[in-house]
Parts: structure tokens; C-alpha cells; sequence
């Protein structure tokens, strides 16, 4: 296998044959006219399901058109997605009673069920240290402990030391790992530090909105852990209350995880009730996907796909100020109209690509990354989606001249990505915020869990970025503030296309699919059985 990869190395960095000719066809204006438009008061915020977001979808869908691409779903631009939302009914109780002690739902706990109607659930429980389980870092949090038909209690986070992504990815695991072990419901502590990053208040004002998630066939939302019934989220007294005659008290192991550290679990004594009514409603919103067949019919079955979402979070009446609309024009309007100039450069360029390239404006990224979960559950035919290039949230107030490559590192993708930044002048950075964990938030995200090798782009800190970056997530994501009288540098927006299409014209000519480095962390997680490249020497490493 090295010698195979080592050999097709230098095929995969070849020039691109069509990037001369498309590079002047990359549109500040066509993109600033996008963002415009789909960030303007009328759509509402582009909340999944409301007419705001359905507006913005048709607008996407007649932009395919009018570029001359093919429907992607047998003939149509849309794939329905259907959505669950359960909620709880604020007229019954909502509570956790701990070793006969109840707590009401904000008061120093939070409590989800995952059913309809009443739902109680009464079990023992374990304390499971972080809940962690990663041999290849030695980790086994539920080594000699029984936790089946259980309450698992554990903290958030992970120990010291493990690189950002990997730790994000750990930490999204924690419910299917309890329910590979046999638990049935999930009780999690903030560290001291998590506590402080994230104010019990905030959390609490959150504390009511409902568990969203596509349909499965029987109609159920889908739930990665289907078998973890309940689960909460507990602090201060409620927390002293599960640890009340344990081998250590709560103080003792807070103590001990603050340290950064492991932390060995034990039984403990409580039994612990679940305990809310909750409701379900229904509505479909659509993921709006468009393709431009694959000029090599060894290779046309194989598709890169560009995604970026098209939702936003819509309208919240009780924002501060009289501006109640959330336009998200950098979040991701910015995303959407940079992968339509993308796709207009595939559409001219000629000769067309050898794979097939799909573009997805996907739905809900906002409510849990559920539109790209649904497709990549529920590919589109003729196609096997073989490498992803996301656009999200380009932070586009400055000529940006690096970029962080998330997920690059992790497969062959990696020399293509290098390559075709380096041929627009443009430097790879390591990740500059770690603590946010951003390669598990985007939907690419979704196609990895899946085994799909991605990369997914964010505009780097060098010249002047750290601090419009930094500036703009203080102060405007996430907040109506969002919209297009930011001082947006469009010609960026031009760049961004520019540079994402580099890459996906790169992939889809290549002569191999990428491959998941052995040592990758996602690629031994997630695609496990598929054939793996050996990384070469000198080509980066993911940080152990």
C-alpha cells in the first residue's frame, strides 16, 4: 500500500486543466447579490420549515437552473426531508428526583425524554468518570463497571491533551457509547471550566426548546443512540445528590477533573427518576440538490460533493432590541452564494469534470446538523458521494490569506488541499481556536461519520483576520447583526468560491478517491474495513 500511494502521489498533484480559463468568471457581485437576497428581512432568518427558508430554497433551485445543471433526485431539485420535533408539555411535570429528592426541571437540572406522551423512567446509577471509551489513547472509562439497564452520570469533556477534533469527536460519542455498554439514560456534569464558558442561565433559557430530528421510516425521530431513553443534565445541589454516600463525594472528583485528567467511575448509591410529558409535531423541509454528471464513465459513479447550508435560526420575538430577525449573511448566506459561484465555474468549465460533482444546500444545519445527516443516510441515486468540500460561514470581512483546512490532514485529501491553496497564494494554518471544536460542527462533519473524507474551510487569522474574526464572533454571530451592512469585503467572496472550486476540480480528476490515513482517529472510528493510505513522510500530522 505506501508504495501504491507514494506512486499515485505526484498524479494527484497535477494542475487542474480548467482553472485559467475559469478564474476571472469568479464574481464579487454575483456573490454579493446572493448574500443580498437570501439575507434580506423578507426570509425571515431562512428558519428550516418556515416560508423564509422555503423562499431561499426555490431561490437556489432556480440558480441551478439557470446555470444548466441536472436535478439530482430522480429529476428534482429537492429531497423532502422529514422532520420530528418533541417537546415537553410545560403543563405537566418536568423533573429529576434523585434518591427520593425532587428537582424541578432549571433548577439545577435539565431533563430530556425522548418518547411522546408521559414518560418515566426509574433506574440505578453509575458514575462513569468522562464516559469515555478510545483505546488507541488507552482510554476505558467503563472498564469493570456494570452499567447495563442503567443511569450513566459523567462529565463533559475530555482529558488534557487530546487534539481538538478527536476530543469533539469523543465528546459527540458519549450517548452511543453508554448505549453500546447497555445504559438506558445519561446524566452529564460540567467541568468548572465548561461551567464558566457556559452560564447556567444561558443554558437554562434554552431549556425548553424541542429535541429535533429527520423521521425514521416507523415515523420515530432518528436518534444515533435510540437506546438511551432520558437524559439530563445536572449542578450544585442535584449533583451533590448523586454522589451522597459514593466512595468520593462530588467535590472530590469536580476536583480531580479540573485537573485534566482521568477520573475512575464506581456505582453509585440514588436511584434516579426521569420524569416529563412530551408532545411531537411534524413538517418537512427540503435539502435543494443539484449535479453536473461525470465526464469519465469509469469514474462518473464516484461524486464530489459541495454543501453549504441555506438555514438560519428565523425570527426570536424575544431578542433584545427591536430587531428580532436573524438574517445569517455570514451564517451562511455567505456559504450558499460562494458555492453558486462555484457551481457556475464547473458549469462553463471545459472539458467537464471526470466525476460527477453534486452541490447540496442542505436544511436544519442549525437544529443539529439534520439535513446532511438525512443525505448522507439517504444518498441520491446513480452516485456515491466519495469526498465533501463544505462551505460554512466564511468570515468575509477581509482579503483573507490563509485558511484552516479542517480535516485535510486526515486523508489524501490533504497534498490536494495543500496544493491547490499554495497555487493561489494562499497559506494552510493550524487551527487557531481549538477550544471550539469546529470540525465537528459543520456538516461535513455528518459525511465523516459516514466515512467519507472532507475538508471544510474556514478563513485563517493572518492579515488582519484574528481580529475581524474574533470581532465578529463577539459581536454578530449568532445575533441580528448578521446581515449584508456588515463591511463585507466581496472580492474575499469571490476568492472563497475561487479556491473551494480549486479543490473540488482537483478531486474529481484525480485518479484515485481519497483514502483515510491509517493513523487518522475518523478514518479508524468510521470507515474502519475501507482500504487506507499510508501518510507519507513529511506530509502533516493530526496531533496526537
Amino acid at each position: 500500500m505506501r508504495t501504491t500511494v507514494a506512486a499515485g502521489l505526484a498524479a494527484l498533484l497535477f494542475s487542474t486543466s480548467a482553472l485559467a480559463q475559469t478564474a476571472a468568471d469568479f464574481s464579487a457581485d454575483r456573490v454579493k447579490a446572493d448574500v443580498t437576497w437570501l439575507a434580506d428581512d423578507a426570509r425571515e432568518g431562512r428558519d428550516a420549515g418556515k416560508p423564509g427558508y422555503d423562499a431561499a430554497a426555490k431561490y437556489v433551485a432556480d440558480r441551478f437552473a439557470e446555470l444548466g445543471l441536472t436535478p439530482a433526485n430522480n429529476g428534482q431539485w429537492y429531497q423532502q426531508v422529514p422532520f420530528v420535533t418533541v417537546g415537553a408539555d410545560k403543563s405537566a411535570p418536568r423533573r429529576l428526583t434523585i434518591g427520593g429528592k425532587p428537582f424541578a426541571h432549571k433548577a439545577d437540572v435539565m431533563v430530556n425524554a425522548y418518547g411522546t406522551g408521559a414518560q418515566s423512567l426509574t433506574t440505578d446509577t453509575v458514575f462513569v468518570g468522562r464516559g469515555i471509551v478510545d483505546p488507541a489513547r488507552g482510554f476505558d472509562d467503563y472498564a469493570g463497571l456494570d452499567v447495563k439497564g442503567k443511569t450513566v452520570v459523567l462529565f463533559y469533556g475530555v482529558p488534557k491533551g487530546v487534539p481538538s477534533d478527536v476530543a469533539a469527536a469523543l465528546n459527540n460519542r458519549k450517548s452511543k457509547i453508554a448505549e453500546e455498554h447497555g445504559a438506558v439514560g445519561v446524566i452529564t456534569i460540567l467541568d468548572s471550566e465548561t461551567a464558566k464558558r457556559f452560564p447556567w442561565d444561558e443554558i437554562a433559557h434554552q431549556g425548553d426548546e424541542p429535541f429535533m430530528s429527520w423521521a425514521t421510516e416507523t415515523g420515530a425521530p432518528y436518534r444515533n443512540a435510540a437506546g438511551i431513553k432520558a437524559s439530563g443534565l445536572v449542578r450544585g445541589a442535584a449533583a451533590q445528590a448523586l454522589f451522597a454516600g459514593a466512595p468520593q463525594s462530588y467535590a472530590q472528583v469536580l476536583a480531580a477533573v479540573d485537573k485534566g485528567g482521568s477520573v475512575k467511575g464506581f456505582a453509585l448509591k440514588p436511584k434516579l427518576s426521569f420524569e416529563a410529558t412530551m408532545t411531537a409535531n411534524r413538517f418537512d423541509s427540503p435539502n435543494v440538490v443539484a449535479m453536473i454528471p461525470g465526464s469519465d464513465p469509469a469514474l462518473k459513479g464516484e461524486a464530489v460533493l459541495l454543501m453549504a447550508h441555506l438555514d438560519h435560526v428565523g425570527v426570536d420575538p424575544e431578542a433584545k432590541g427591536d430587531d428580532k430577525i436573524f438574517n445569517g449573511a455570514m451564517d451562511n448566506a455567505a456559504g450558499v452564494a460562494t458555492m453558486l459561484e462555484a457551481a457556475r465555474a464547473f458549469a462553463k468549465s471545459n472539458p467537464k469534470p471526470k466525476r460527477t460533482i453534486l452541490f447540496a444546500a442542505v436544511t436544519a444545519e442549525e437544529d443539529g446538523l439534520l439535513g446532511s445527516q438525512y443525505l448522507a443516510k439517504h444518498p441520491l441515486p446513480g452516485v456515491k458521494v466519495t469526498s465533501v468540500v463544505n462551505l460554512d460561514m466564511p468570515v468575509l470581512l477581509y482579503d483573507f490569506t490563509d485558511v484552516v483546512a479542517f480535516g485535510a490532514e486526515h486523508s489524501t485529501m490533504g497534498p490536494i488541499v495543500e496544493k491547490a491553496t499554495a497555487d493561489m497564494g494562499i497559506k494552510l494554518s493550524p487551527d487557531p481556536m481549538p477550544e471550539e471544536g469546529l470540525f465537528t460542527r459543520s456538516d461535513h462533519y455528518r459525511f465523516v461519520t459516514e466515512g467519507v473524507p472532507s475538508v471544510f474551510l474556514v478563513t485563517g487569522f493572518a492579515n488582519g483576520g484574528e481580529k475581524a474574526f474574533k470581532d465578529f464572533l463577539a459581536t454578530n454571530y449568532h445575533k441580528p447583526s448578521d446581515q449584508v451592512t456588515l463591511p463585507f469585503n466581496w472580492n474575499a467572496g469571490a476568492k472563497f468560491a475561487r479556491v473551494n472550486y480549486n479543490i473540488a476540480r482537483a478531486l474529481a480528476d484525480a485518479p484515485e478517491a481519497p483514502r483515510w490515513y491509517a493513523d487518522s482517529t475518523f478514518g479508524q472510528l468510521y470507515a474502519a474495513d475501507a482500504p487506507k493510505a499510508q501518510r507519507p513522510a513529511g506530509a502533516p500530522a493530526p496531533a496526537k
